[in-house]
């Protein structure tokens, strides 16, 4: 700034010509005349140059930007995660050239970002913990399908537990809660949410709430206080909303591949012990979970989990089935036309009448499945034998291969299908294990019916006698021990001639 504060005093003031300025000061004529123009100091801007390693790489990166730039928020890659794909790919060279490139793209192609003003929180130990739902792609099965990740976070020791579902149903979030609490080992004083609908049915003014009444009994149970926060106020809660975005990017970055959502949750729970090493981000001495040990103790500890059920009055069709969810489920025939509480949780299906549990099956989350147990419909058998060939509870029946086998010899023998039906109500008595063995006995001896099955099951079952000596009087006991003389019956016939 003093050069063009000198060059603007000698010509304006001192009235020197342009050409003996750029003389005496030893510059250039168009510098002078731009100085001369000049009423700001002039800014520069350093140009970084292009890495000589990532110029072969730039055709790769600008590729994958003009891809994900269609893709929604929550599946685009950090500029790390591109540097992490160009190194597969032979790039050598350093992370800052590629942060760079990215950043210089982003801003040519989208613009600047406005940058939002925030309020900064401060929590106490053991006092609160945020939830968040979060949507991410995975792999299940072979299958990619939308799950949904329920995110809990201690807020003062930044402890995460993560755990995925098929949906957000209010089942789901209290079994959320329950996985969250035996991984912390107790539970905080609140928990903040969104005025989400399995959680909050009326939002009022200010900080009021209705709270759904299912939710109020979890609440209840486990003693926290449910926090909802302001509508469209997630920075209320940013320390889950924040990490809703790093574990999109640590765990589901690249796609997550498994079998089932149990091996997926084995597998989030583990990466939330190995992400707990991380340093915390305010207590820049000590790690995430040595400040969580110091937070666990304050907890209110788990006395008992919450039975977390969504419950339902629904009546038994004529063919033993209720219907929840698209999918249909099987009950005990004695059931049929009756009225029954069915209570659905997470993973289960629950029936009960008269308060006791009369079936439970394992809960699908496909459509239009007839998911059946054939002992219920036992007791029809008795009086429609015929249904044994053609009843779909039967026909997807996975019995063992050696009740299989007999099932199929005898089901072509004349009034096969009754007889089966009778030894299926004992094997209900005795169970299949005992059925499988008299099959299994009765396929060795090369006769297969239905008698010869009873009778080898019936001598499965059938109790052993303990052994009992027979007190002999001494009179009639043996002095001598009789040996055997075939000699003496032919004896006998032959004196039977003589007569």
């Amino acid at each position: 700034m003093d050069i063009i504060y000198e060059i603007r005093r000698r010509h304006l003031v001192q009235k020197q010509s342009i050409s003996a300025i750029a003389r005496e000061m030893g510059i250039s004529r168009p510098t002078v005349r731009k100085f001369l123009k000049a009423l700001k100091e002039p800014k520069y801007e350093r140009v970084q140059p292009i890495s000589p390693k990532l110029g072969a790489f730039e055709i790769y990166l600008t590729h994958w930007l003009e891809e994900e730039a269609k893709l929604p928020r929550f599946r685009l890659r950090t500029a790390y995660r591109l540097y992490e794909g160009l190194q597969e790919m032979g790039y050598d060279g350093a992370y800052d050239s590629v942060q760079r490139f990215v950043k210089h793209w982003k801003a040519m192609n989208h613009g600047p970002r406005l940058t939002e003003a925030f309020v900064p929180l401060l929590f106490v130990a053991g006092d609160a913990c945020q939830f968040d739902w979060s949507h991410e792609q995975v792999e299940l099965g072979g299958v990619l399908e939308t799950v949904k990740v329920a995110h809990f976070r201690m807020a003062y020791s930044r402890q995460m537990f993560v755990v995925a579902y098929p949906r957000e149903t209010q089942e789901m979030i209290m079994d959320a809660h329950n996985r969250a609490f035996a991984f912390f080992g107790g539970v905080p004083a609140r928990l903040i949410y969104d005025n989400l609908k399995t959680v909050v049915e009326s939002v009022f003014t200010g900080k009021e709430r209705k709270f759904n009444r299912r939710f109020l009994c979890m609440a209840n149970h486990y003693l926290f206080e449910p926090v909802a926060c302001t509508p469209a106020s997630g920075w209320e809660k940013g320390q889950v909303e924040n990490q809703v975005g790093n574990i999109r990017e640590w765990l589901f970055t690249p796609l997550a591949r498994f079998a089932t959502f149990a091996e997926l949750n084995r597998w989030l729970v583990t990466r939330c012990k190995e992400l707990a090493q991380r340093t915390h981000p305010t207590q820049s001495q000590r790690t995430i979970a040595s400040c969580f040990a110091d937070e666990q103790p304050l907890l209110r500890p788990v006395t008992a989990s919450f039975d977390g059920y969504v419950e339902q009055m629904m009546r038994v069709s004529s063919t033993c089935l209720v219907r929840i969810d698209r999918n249909r489920y099987s009950v005990p025939a004695s059931a049929a036309g009756q009225a029954v509480s069915v209570r659905s949780t997470a993973d289960q299906i629950r029936i009960v009448a008269h308060g006791e549990v009369i079936a439970s099956h394992d809960r699908g989350f496909s459509r239009d499945q007839l998911i059946c147990d054939p002992w219920h419909y036992l007791p029809i058998l008795e009086k429609k034998p015929g249904a044994l060939r053609n009843g779909a509870p039967f026909t997807a029946w996975n019995l063992p291969k050696a009740i299989q086998a007999v099932r199929d010899r005898i089901l072509q023998q004349p009034k096969g299908d009754r007889a089966f039906v009778e030894l299926l109500i004992l094997a209900g008595e005795t169970g299949l294990d005992a059925l499988t063995v008299a099959c299994e006995l009765t396929l060795e001896c090369g006769i297969v019916n239905a008698p010869v099955v009873m009778n080898e099951l019936r001598r499965l079952i059938a109790p052993h006698l303990p052994a009992v000596e027979i007190p002999v009087p001494d009179g009639i006991t043996l002095t001598m021990e009789p040996l055997a003389n075939c000699n003496r019956y032919d004896y006998l016939l032959g004196s039977a001639n003589v007569h």
